[in-house]
């Protein structure tokens, strides 16, 4: 599960009813029981899942496949009558939902629309975005819309570093955005959502680490986050982009100069247990390494959510999994237990 500070903890376990509480006992107790038995098990419903407001997106950032416009799926928007329907099923088991995977989610004019459902469904609700679009009056209806957890993509503390990552950004739009939410959550008397800035760490921007603390403060951010960066091409990092820091990259050098992930592959998945990802055109699939939706493991339009996730596809993807999880290619960059930092 993400990491919390006190008082988003309260905020998030506000919304632990009964049911949920169970259901989490359940898919925990099942990824125990799966390790002893060396084989899956997988009882109760999600505690968590991502749904993708729209691929879309107006930067171009050059480990993104939607920014580099090289997706193999389709490019839309999530319906809100498919979410609705989607949300009425699962929230009782539902603790956590995420808008977000690939994209900017207030892209989507449905989006806060979607936010207020599930907010009103008492789920706790989060997104990412790169602040783009936090007008005065977005930004009020964000408030407004019960929003838990806003995190705001800012790589670097000024434009020329910034850019070099948010390519086709503007730094000033994204502190004014971050500045109208902590506006008008101080108008509207609102604790939500809680705000922070998440600070992917590449090798351009490494030497401003202490700046965006500093920044932070001054414009009334509650949490900082540093985020390791997936590179794709990570063997030889043609972009440049892994940092020299070693807390903060993902990767190791090697002696012959190229370099290798970090992370030991068990033959075990956290994430696969507890949570999964739904695209806007309804695809179900195990995580958000999966950014191409080659792993499908249903589909919303011909199945309910709950008959795909114990279903024939998902069983199988476990048992590979637990057999052999270094042979799935969405498992090779993962940072699962080495990405995000709290400072």
């Amino acid at each position: 599960m993400p990491q919390f500070n006190w008082n988003d903890s309260k905020n998030l376990f506000s919304k632990l009813t009964f049911r949920r509480f169970v259901n989490a006992v359940k898919v925990l107790s099942s990824f125990y029981v799966s390790r002893v038995l060396k084989r899956p098990v997988q009882w109760g419903y999600p505690v968590s899942i991502s749904f993708e407001p729209t691929t879309s997106c107006n930067l171009r950032c050059p480990e993104c496949p939607s920014g580099l416009r090289q997706f193999s799926r389709p490019t839309g928007m999530l319906k809100n009558d498919f979410f609705t329907r989607t949300i009425d099923e699962i929230h009782k088991e539902l603790l956590y939902l995420i808008f977000y995977f690939q994209g900017e989610p207030y892209l989507n004019p449905d989006f806060l629309k979607m936010v207020k459902y599930a907010s009103d469904k008492k789920i706790y609700t989060a997104t990412s975005t790169n602040a783009h679009y936090l007008t005065d009056e977005t930004a009020r209806k964000t408030v407004e819309s019960g929003l838990d957890r806003l995190i705001i993509s800012i790589d670097g503390t000024t434009q020329d570093v910034y850019q070099q990552y948010r390519v086709g950004g503007n730094l000033e739009k994204v502190l004014a955005g971050a500045r109208n939410i902590v506006k008008w959550k101080k108008q509207l008397k609102s604790k939500t959502p809680f705000v922070f800035f998440q600070f992917l760490v590449v090798k351009p921007n490494q030497h401003q680490i202490e700046e965006i603390k500093q920044l932070a403060k001054e414009v009334g951010i509650d949490e900082v986050r540093f985020k390791t960066a997936q590179v794709y091409d990570y063997e030889t990092d043609p972009n440049k982009l892994i940092p020299t820091i070693d807390k903060y990259s993902r990767y190791k050098k090697n002696a012959d100069g190229s370099y290798s992930p970090k992370n030991k592959l068990a033959n075990r998945c956290w994430k696969l247990q507890h949570a999964n990802v739904i695209t806007w055109d309804g695809l179900v699939v195990p995580c958000c390494f999966d950014k191409d939706a080659m792993h499908q493991l249903g589909n919303l339009k011909t199945q309910s959510f709950k008959e795909i996730w114990h279903n024939d596809n998902y069983k199988q993807f476990r048992s590979q999994l637990m057999k052999s999880r270094k042979n799935i290619d969405i498992c090779a960059n993962c940072s699962e237990g080495v990405s995000v930092w709290k400072e």
